[in-house]
């Protein structure tokens, strides 16, 4: 998905753009006598910020939005489970679990404590592409975020022992555990990133990571990934809020300036993922029904076809008016429920289309009916009101999503995104012209050049037998 769905969406703009500078450009009124004056063109979306690089390589985003008195510092590291290597995966999200247990200047337990006691709140997550952290804080406690992050950025293994690591080792297998182990159809998602890309390809393994890599990983593994990726030059600070951006940069100058550059992080270079027939596995788990899976390759985060794409998943499942939850839930009443999505990555995308078919009814009934709305979509475009329906939408999505500064998703958050994936912290604006732009043919073309019926993977999960 692009950010402009789930994964990142920059969301929409409040009407009051406190926090945003929104340019009009309107005809200038006309006497009475003459004739009506053009309409207002639309206003160009900018979201202005102050970008400067630190000697050790840490870039650094600045954005003022006065609305209300809140800070989010959010830094995003060039590294995933995608910089892992077979045999040592898990790694990236074991170092999400790691930045939270003290580093060289505070001690386990109190980076919670202080961000509690000052009103604030904290997270982070782990993606293939990328891991990030935001700490939300009220504008008085800037100075205290600034500091929590510094000091792991630089300062981690001055704290980490090989106590902490076993201790974090045990929490990931549990998660493992609780997520996809033992989660219903929990693990169709490790099967499905196998089945679609080949070993050495760094989308191959989940990123929790397999069970018997984290069991034999080793503290000083551990120590030589946070070296080698944790480092100034590998991160992208943005911080976006109530700030006056002259004294926040030399708030971030202080506490990030002396951290010192690491190594060179070399771009990843994939092999090629590509199917060249139909992949098709059945795997049994403690369910109550089947499910099936259908998965394409399809172009990487921001490729031409990546935003066409996203229409066709919501044209096809997406919401009780789509094609597919009306005809399979609506009128056949043969499936409980159905989605489609672009999950769109930085290496690759995958469009996925995923159903549950109601008791007594079969996992080939379901399929039948996907395949016919998906060759009717690839034989004819989609009506103008139904791609008007999916802009509409993201749109909505992507201005609500703007109205916040912090967290996950919100503006400092996207600012980091869209300068990872692009090079432009404010990038609102193309990104959502690349929905805007679209026409059903543009839809039509997509789904004939991607989702091909001979290419494809399909996974089927059957309950187990008693």
């Amino acid at each position: 998905m692009s950010p402009l769905s789930s994964r990142r969406a920059a969301a929409p703009l409040r009407t009051a753009l406190g926090a945003l500078a929104v340019a009009l450009t309107a005809a200038s009124p006309a006497p009475a006598q003459q004739a009506p004056a053009a309409p207002p063109q639309q206003a160009v979306l900018q979201v202005p910020y102050t970008q400067f690089t630190l000697p050790n390589g840490l870039n650094v985003i600045l954005h003022e939005d006065h609305t209300v008195p809140v800070v989010s510092v959010n830094v995003w590291y060039n590294v995933g489970s995608g910089r892992e290597k077979p045999g040592r995966t898990g790694f990236a999200h074991l170092f999400e679990h790691l930045m939270f247990m003290g580093s060289g200047h505070v001690k386990q337990g109190e980076f919670d404590r202080l961000l509690e006691a000052a009103g604030g709140d904290n997270n982070g997550s782990t993606t293939e592409d990328r891991t990030n952290y935001w700490i939300d804080v009220p504008s008085n406690a800037l100075e205290l975020a600034l500091f929590l992050e510094s000091d792991r950025m630089g300062y981690l293994l001055d704290a980490m022992s090989p106590a902490t690591v076993d201790a974090q080792r045990d929490v990931v297998k549990n998660e493992r555990r609780q997520s996809y182990e033992n989660r219903p159809y929990g693990m169709a998602s490790i099967v499905l990133s196998e089945m679609l890309f080949p070993e050495n390809h760094p989308y191959h393994w989940p990123t929790i990571g397999y069970m018997p890599d984290l069991s034999a990983a080793r503290y000083e593994d551990v120590v030589e990934f946070f070296k080698r990726y944790y480092a100034p030059n590998n991160a992208s600070l943005s911080i976006a809020g109530d700030i006056d951006v002259p004294a926040t940069r030399r708030l971030v100058e202080r506490y990030f300036g002396e951290i010192p550059r690491g190594a060179f992080v070399e771009p990843i270079a994939p092999p090629a993922a590509y199917l060249t027939s139909v992949a098709r596995r059945t795997i049994a788990d403690k369910v109550q029904l089947p499910r099936l899976y259908l998965a394409w390759h399809t172009p990487a985060l921001m490729a031409p076809g990546d935003a066409a794409l996203d229409a066709a998943a919501s044209i096809l499942a997406g919401g009780k008016n789509s094609r597919l939850y009306r005809r399979l839930v609506y009128d056949m009443q043969i499936a409980q429920n159905v989605m489609a999505m672009q999950g769109s990555q930085a290496l690759g995308s995958v469009f996925m289309v995923v159903v549950t078919p109601r008791p007594g009814h079969t996992l080939d009934e379901v399929q039948k009916v996907i395949d016919e709305e998906v060759d009717h979509l690839r034989g004819e475009p989609p009506a103008p009101r139904e791609l008007q329906r999916m802009v509409n939408q993201t749109e909505a999505s992507f201005y609500g999503r703007m109205e916040q500064v912090g967290s996950f998703g919100g503006k400092a958050d996207q600012l980091n995104a869209y300068y990872t994936e692009t090079g432009d912290p404010d990038y609102f604006a193309e990104d959502l012209a690349r929905y805007r732009a679209l026409s059903p043919s543009d839809v039509q073309a997509v789904v004939r050049q991607f989702l091909v019926p001979d290419r494809r993977v399909e996974l089927r999960v059957e309950p187990e037998k008693k």
